[in-house]
């Protein structure tokens, strides 16, 4: 059986409230779950103690018995120092493709010579 640490979502609309579970990782994603591990509510501020509350001794127990944390259940655990840092993709989704940053190239260098151009007159 595949086991998720992962985040079940309560809460009414535009106010989400989660918990944190342990669940079978076909279970849909506010279906049926094995324990309660804590709860995290984005609606509080960062700072704040009561953000993300969990049983650290149950989310050991779990981790020790081969449940894998989603992502930002991973970064939960990260800041709490129950596991190590991971190395994440650094996505470059701002830069350009190929093409775009050829023509770019491709319209500076006549934009330099352009002022080049009546200079030499």
């Amino acid at each position: 059986m595949a086991m998720k640490i992962r985040l079940a979502r309560g809460g009414s609309k535009k106010r989400p409230f989660y918990r944190i579970v342990a669940a079978d990782s076909r279970m849909p994603r506010d279906g049926r779950y094995l324990e309660r591990l804590g709860t995290y509510n984005p609606l509080l501020p960062k700072d704040s103690e009561d953000r993300v509350k969990m049983d650290m001794e149950r989310v050991q127990h779990w981790l020790d018995k081969g449940a894998q944390p989603t992502d930002r259940v991973s970064r939960f655990l990260e800041a709490a120092g129950v596991i190590g840092k991971k190395e994440r993709a650094n996505l470059k989704k701002a830069v350009p493709g190929k093409k775009a940053q050829l023509r770019a190239e491709e319209r500076a260098a006549k934009a330099a010579a352009a002022v080049e151009a009546p200079a030499e007159e």
